[in-house]
């Protein structure tokens, strides 16, 4: 049987999750889908829409869906579901794990790999963070945990962008792509966005694309003639519109930078500065992921890994003419960046 795939949805309070949780459950999308609750919500999702008040904790929707609150931990529910699913006493076709507003989706996401059960039954799909437009900046200078979520994600949704201005749309997500230039940014309308964009975005398959913005990988040092929408800056830059008007530099603990170089890994050296770092910092790493030429191979090695686990895999070959590159994204909290790039110069082969 094929592995049933998982998406964690996280959020700020109030950003929205509710509401799009209700769509999943009573729209007719012709997806049959286990919403696992965390019943610590702020709003408890049952009193609204659950037709029933049985006590029992798996409840079935009239759309062929199936919510189920958290009462244990996270580890029994997803082995109960998948137990009555196999005995055929409930037919669905994947996971939504909504985390309570200011819970951290590590070790939610941590669940799926190190829980040997779990990892041989559900595929992690990806984490979803909604971010709640009005509140996100006072939200992310206050809370870390606010800040984490963002780390984490491998798609930001931006609700409430109709409530503030251009300008601090454009700041926000300026904010944001420095905490992340993985997750691709996207504003939407309370709980309008389509079923599509949540489900089945691959954020963990481990496959050649990168996902980071392109322009984010421009050397601090670029030049600026073209607008500054187009591109996210360094943190060094000079650009005006930091000097005067809306982008203030956030100093945010949860940062990323870019490692690149044209020279290729030896793959002894930079397993063992790899292990030594997750080691150390694991717990500060959030996400990392990276495309790598390494020596030996003229296949491109995929890596990636969320606080202390980490994966990687042989991808295709280096096309003809392709510039043999390696890319690596650095999603973390006060992470040393200049230890971690004297590391990896040092794992480069001669």
């Amino acid at each position: 049987m094929s592995l049933i795939p998982a998406t964690i949805l996280t959020g700020f309070l109030g950003s929205g999750k509710t509401t799009l949780l209700k769509r999943l459950l009573g729209e007719a999308h012709g997806q049959k889908i286990a919403v696992i609750e965390n019943e610590f919500g702020e709003e408890n999702i049952d009193t609204d829409i659950l037709v029933t008040e049985s006590k029992e904790q798996i409840v079935q929707m009239s759309n062929g869906c199936i919510c189920c609150t958290i009462r244990e931990d996270l580890r029994e529910t997803l082995q109960l579901l998948a137990a009555k699913r196999r005995k055929g006493l409930l037919d669905f076709d994947r996971v939504v794990i909504e985390t309570t507003g200011l819970a951290d989706p590590g070790p939610v996401a941590q669940t799926f790999f190190m829980d040997e059960e779990i990892a041989e039954t559900y595929l992690l799909d990806s984490i979803v963070t909604l971010v709640d437009a009005v509140h996100a900046p006072q939200q992310l200078d206050q809370r870390q945990e606010a800040r984490r979520q963002v780390g984490f994600a491998d798609q930001i949704f931006l609700s409430k962008t109709d409530l503030v201005s251009p300008e601090d749309v454009d700041a926000l997500t300026h904010r944001l792509k420095h905490m992340n230039p993985r997750a691709p940014i996207k504003a939407v309308h309370f709980g309008e966005v389509p079923i599509g964009e949540v489900l089945d975005l691959r954020g963990f398959n481990l496959n050649a694309k990168l996902d980071i913005d392109p322009d984010f990988l421009k050397d601090d040092a670029h030049d600026h003639d073209h607008d500054h929408h187009d591109h996210v800056h360094g943190e060094h830059c000079s650009h005006p519109s930091h000097q005067h008007g809306h982008h203030h530099h956030h100093d945010d603990d949860v940062k990323s930078f870019v490692f690149r170089s044209g020279r290729p890994f030896d793959p002894a050296k930079l397993e063992d500065f790899l292990g030594a770092i997750v080691n150390v910092y694991g717990p500060r790493m959030l996400r990392y992921k990276g495309v790598l030429s390494m020596v030996g191979t003229d296949r491109k090695v995929i890596f990636q890994g969320v606080h202390q686990l980490m994966g990687s895999d042989l991808g295709p070959a280096w096309s003809e003419g392709e510039v043999r590159e390696s890319r690596m994204v650095f999603i973390g909290i006060e992470l040393p960046r200049d230890i971690l790039e004297q590391g990896l110069e040092q794992c480069l082969a001669g």
